[in-house]
């Protein structure tokens, strides 16, 4: 009797506090606009960060920008009791590998890695892109202070680390500056590959490319707005899955969507003042960022960035031509914005790092029926009090109902007919976190 007395208090009580978890306010409070100026502008004084610009000066090119990232992290690991691992990951490029390699170099990615005390082989990667570059990808030399594109990201990629090095995490967190973006996506592809050797098991990577601009080259000003970015399925996939999505549906539902949704959802719980924009695209029109190779890869990503770019301020060369001023300055960074921004990763990162793994082998049923059966394989997990079932309109972007069904492996939704909506089931820990979202990947066969 006393055994199912403290699980019906435990399951109130994870109940009642699922939907809010206070620490992930007190992470959103820490982060610090302050902070986040500083780094920018100290990346932005390196004169470029071009990817082949210099390696050897301690004051300009990218060589001193990635040696001052690597301090930065290697500060906060000190302040942690060593709780971050830090090193270079690098790959050669040559000329031969692409028009915008104006000759051989080393593309060289600073990577911080917070271990989980639970699943240290499970990764939440935020990244930011150290490099820059002017109006021609091929100059190394002239001033590109990008600060913008993409110290903003950078800087709150370090800062988030600061932050959330505070706390312990039951799967890991990666922080990474990643470069070679304005040449091809090379640390990406790098550090992906990598992944891939290594055996990582990567939950999600939040690209953050441009989150500091407000005023955008459309008029609108907007401190509160901004973009998700993600495809909707992986290329990965196979001729089975695609049949599966002809005839039951999920072609938007890969798991790059999932972790849109996730960052949609989590965001408005917490931060409801934010107006997250899920863009159902890979990326802006026939443009890339560093979320590409890992999606190329079968890796859930996304990109996370401001709702209204200016392009005066993007690739350009710093001048004033025709009483324009073009050139990515300090000046033309919001660094509340940037802030708010950082804040949107950081309880992500947070809010995964707590959850659980999401459930496996996802199967659904009730076809000619007026109910909806789902079946999923259970985590093996002692802290998992339940699964949650979502469910939504088939046009509707977001995940808008939901049910608490309890720790068993099947749930019948009575009353609910399958043809009319789209399911997934979340895993769901005694500290309230959730699981990304896990889409059926299969029929019930009765």
């Amino acid at each position: 009797m006393k055994k199912t007395i403290l699980g019906c208090v435990l399951f109130v009580s994870v109940m009642l506090h699922a939907q809010s978890d206070p620490k992930v306010y007190t992470i959103i409070d820490s982060i610090s606009a302050y902070r986040i100026e500083k780094d920018i502008r100290t990346l932005a004084n390196f004169g470029t960060r071009n990817t082949f610009s210099d390696t050897i000066s301690n004051t300009r090119g990218i060589g001193a920008a990635r040696r001052w990232i690597k301090e930065e992290f290697e500060k906060i690991s000190k302040n942690c009791n060593s709780c971050l691992e830090v090193f270079y990951q690098k790959d050669y490029v040559t000329k031969e590998m692409g028009t915008r390699v104006p000759h051989d170099a080393w593309v060289v990615n600073v990577v911080a890695i917070q271990k989980g005390t639970r699943y240290p082989n499970n990764f939440i990667i935020m990244s930011g892109d150290i490099d820059s570059r002017a109006s021609n990808t091929m100059d190394f030399t002239t001033d590109a202070p990008g600060a913008n594109d993409n110290a903003s990201g950078m800087a709150g990629t370090i800062e988030a680390a600061r932050v959330l090095s505070k706390y312990q995490f039951e799967n890991s967190i990666i922080y990474v500056g990643l470069s070679g973006e304005e040449q091809g996506l090379f640390g990406g592809a790098g550090l992906a590959k990598y992944a891939k050797q290594q055996g990582w098991n990567i939950i999600g990577v939040f690209n953050n490319d441009m989150i500091g601009n407000i005023d955008g080259i459309d008029g609108v000003i907007d401190n509160r707005s901004f973009r998700i970015f993600s495809e909707p399925v992986p290329p990965t996939l196979t001729e089975r899955q695609r049949n599966m999505h002809r005839f039951y549906g999920g072609e938007v539902d890969g798991i790059s969507r999932q972790l849109a949704r996730y960052v949609y959802k989590t965001t408005k719980m917490y931060m409801p003042e934010m107006n997250p924009m899920m863009i159902y695209r890979l990326d802006r029109f026939g443009r890339g960022g560093h979320h590409r190779p890992f999606n190329d890869l079968g890796f859930a990503g996304i990109r996370i960035m401001e709702a209204h770019e200016n392009y005066n301020r993007q690739h350009q060369d710093i001048r004033i031509e025709n009483g324009i001023s073009y050139g990515d300055v300090v000046e033309g960074v919001n660094f509340d914005y940037t802030k708010k921004l950082t804040a949107v990763n950081a309880i992500n990162l947070a809010s995964l790092a707590w959850a659980p793994p999401a459930p496996t082998e996802v199967l659904i049923g009730g076809a000619v029926a007026p109910s909806t059966k789902l079946k999923w394989k259970k985590v093996m997990d002692n802290t998992v009090i339940g699964y949650k079932i979502y469910w939504r309109d088939t046009t509707s972007p977001t995940w808008d109902h939901s049910r608490f069904v309890g720790n068993t492996d099947q749930f019948i939704l009575e009353g609910i007919v399958i043809d009319n909506f789209y399911f997934g089931v979340s895993a769901v820990g005694m500290n309230g976190h959730e699981s990304v979202i896990t889409f059926p990947e299969g029929t019930i066969r009765d």
